[in-house]
């Protein structure tokens, strides 16, 4: 019976904890105050922000506020949808009026469609011709293409013109030599449209270079001879214009020729004159004394004058070479021979009066090496000389040795006819 009693007042008590469990879940506050409890806040993004928000405009914790509490919010609810509402209401706005304008650009662009369609329709024929045309200047271009590279190919520039028909004193420069070879060129490739079907072309092209060709070469022939016609100074100097001036004219043998003779008396001249001042002056300052201040010593005098030309000599052919360097035709050494002799047959006018018995057979033949046999006016000269000196010089004997004789027989003839007289004691 004690047992019994226990169970049920146990009973008693669990269902009583029960019935004040299930009241405090059905009620409201409880169940509230329970769910705050179990919030966390840490992870409730929404909350955070709303609490945020709350703290901007609630900042007294009264019992007034807490009542007002959802008035404020609500109040602030409205006049954010309000504030909202007026942005909204100047969005739209502009959008209705953004509508407007697109409506009115699609209306201008349906129109401009329908106008293009009109003046395709109108202008079909138009467009044809164009498109003919074009093709049309296409082809001219072409063919403008052709008539350019034809023209670049076979005519000249107008500055290369200008510059092949300078004035006669104008100075000759390195673009006339440009444009002359470019002349050459022409005048050569033009040979290939003879054997086309533009001969005629062809044949006017060729006169025409012909003709500029012997107008180069005439203006630069005056010019080189001009050039030539100052090298009067003993040492001259012989610029790379003037040489390849020389090798441009080996294509007109004449005027070539006439060059080189220019370039020759020039320098016979110069040489002459150099050998006059050496005679009578010597050199610059007196140093060396003038060859005729040992006219005394024929030794000295004549090797004196021996030596100077053959300085003057190599002097002369070291000048040639430099001014011919650039020819290439075969017969550049004859020429240069040939000028060198002209230029020493100059000093070949003096009358020289000293004897030459004695002269270095090792100089004559060093001039002879410089010299060549076609220039043979200096040697004949000093071979000359040397026979007249020899000749001098056995008359100078004979007569010394007769006037010798003469005293011999001067100082012994007195004494023979004593000796005729003189009676015979045999």
């Amino acid at each position: 019976m004690a047992d019994a009693k226990v169970d049920i007042s146990a009973d008693s008590s669990t269902i009583t904890q029960n019935q004040n469990a299930q009241s405090q879940t059905n009620n409201p506050l409880s169940r509230k105050l329970n769910k705050i409890l179990e919030t966390r806040l840490d992870n409730d993004k929404e909350m955070l922000e709303a609490l945020k928000a709350l703290s901007v405009f609630f900042t007294e914790n009264s019992l007034r506020t807490r009542r007002n509490l959802r008035g404020d919010i609500e109040r602030r609810s409205l006049a954010i949808n309000e504030e909202f509402a007026q942005i909204f209401k100047a969005v739209k706005e502009e959008l209705e009026s953004v509508n407007e304008d697109v409506q009115a650009m699609s209306e201008c662009c349906d129109e401009m469609t329908n106008r293009l369609k009109a003046a395709k329709e109108q202008t079909q024929d138009l467009i044809v011709k164009t498109n003919k045309f074009q093709g049309e200047n296409h082809r001219l271009e072409v063919r403008a293409q052709v008539v350019q590279a034809f023209l670049g190919k076979f005519q000249l520039a107008t500055e290369e013109m200008a510059t092949l028909r300078g004035a006669r004193d104008a100075p000759i420069t390195e673009d006339f030599f440009k444009a002359l070879r470019r002349v050459k060129h022409i005048h050569e490739d033009v040979k290939i449209l003879l054997r086309t079907n533009q001969q005629t072309a062809g044949l006017e092209i060729m006169e025409q270079m012909a003709v500029l060709q012997e107008t180069s070469y005439e203006l630069l022939y005056r010019w080189a001879q001009n050039e030539c016609r100052g090298l009067t100074q003993e040492n001259c100097d012989i610029g790379p214009v003037l040489t390849e001036a020389m090798e441009a004219l080996q294509d007109r043998p004449v005027l070539y020729k006439y060059t080189l003779d220019e370039f020759g008396t020039a320098r016979r001249s110069a040489v002459v004159r150099g050998f006059i001042d050496a005679l009578t002056r010597g050199g610059p300052g007196g140093t060396p004394r003038p060859i005729e201040m040992h006219s005394h010593d024929p030794m000295r005098y004549v090797g004196d004058m021996l030596a100077w030309l053959h300085q003057a000599t190599a002097s002369e052919r070291e000048h040639l070479e430099a001014l011919l360097k650039h020819v290439t035709h075969h017969g550049v050494e004859d020429n240069m021979q040939e000028v060198v002799g002209h230029v020493t047959e100059g000093v070949c006018r003096f009358d020289y009066t000293t004897q030459l018995l004695c002269l270095p057979l090792s100089v004559t033949q060093e001039i002879h090496s410089i010299i060549g046999t076609s220039a043979v006016s200096l040697l004949v000269t000093i071979e000359e000389m040397h026979i007249l000196s020899k000749k001098m010089f056995f008359n100078s004997l004979s007569l010394h040795a007769s006037r010798l004789m003469d005293k011999v027989l001067t100082w012994a003839l007195p004494t023979w006819p004593a000796i005729w007289s003189t009676p015979c004691t045999s």
